[in-house]
C-alpha cells in the first residue's frame, strides 16, 4: 500500500519542486505561465503559505511513498473555495486518494461546498459528474474550464 504524506510548503526545498512545477505533462493541464526559477518558485510558495493561513484553506506538498509528488490544497475563489491537485505524472494515479483527503479537510473547515475548475484540456470524469450538485463552463484567465460544485459531506 502507499503512503500519502501532505506536508507544509514551509518544510519543502525549492530544488526538490522546481522539476515537478515545471513538468510539461502537467502544465498542459495549468493555466499558462513562465517556467519556474528558483526565485519565482520561492515567491509562489511564499504565497502558497499565506493562503493556507487564511481561516477554511489548506495548502500541503504531497510527498508519495517518500517522493516529492506535488501540491494540493483549499483556496479561495471568487464562488467560495477550491481544491486543487497539482502532480506530477508519475503520480496522477493518486489524485482520488488526494481528493478525499481535501473533501475531508473541507469537512473539518465547515465548507458546506468546494469548486473543482477542470482545464479544457482534462475528458469529463463521470465520478465527478455523479457528484457534483452543479456542474458549469466557466473562463478563467482566457482559458475555459468545467466547473464541478461538489457538496462536502
Amino acid at each position: 500500500m502507499s503512503e500519502i504524506e501532505y506536508v507544509t510548503f514551509d518544510q519543502v526545498n525549492v530544488e526538490d519542486f522546481i522539476a515537478i512545477v515545471n513538468e510539461e505533462a502537467l502544465r498542459a493541464h495549468l493555466i499558462d505561465h513562465p517556467l519556474f526559477d528558483r526565485s519565482s518558485l520561492r515567491m509562489w510558495m511564499e504565497d502558497k503559505i499565506r493562503v493556507d493561513a487564511i481561516q477554511g484553506c489548506r495548502i500541503r506538498a504531497v510527498y508519495i511513498n517518500g517522493f516529492l509528488a506535488g501540491w494540493c490544497g483549499i483556496q479561495p475563489d471568487k464562488d467560495g473555495f477550491e481544491l486543487a491537485i497539482v502532480i506530477s505524472q508519475r503520480f496522477w494515479g493518486f489524485g482520488i486518494s488526494i481528493f478525499k483527503s481535501l473533501l475531508s479537510w473541507a469537512k473539518e473547515a465547515g465548507h458546506k461546498e468546494v469548486l473543482f475548475h477542470f482545464l479544457d484540456s482534462r475528458p469529463e470524469y463521470k465520478a465527478l459528474i455523479k457528484m457534483a450538485c452543479k456542474i458549469h463552463k466557466t473562463k478563467l484567465l482566457g482559458r475555459n474550464f468545467t466547473t464541478y460544485y461538489i457538496p462536502v459531506g
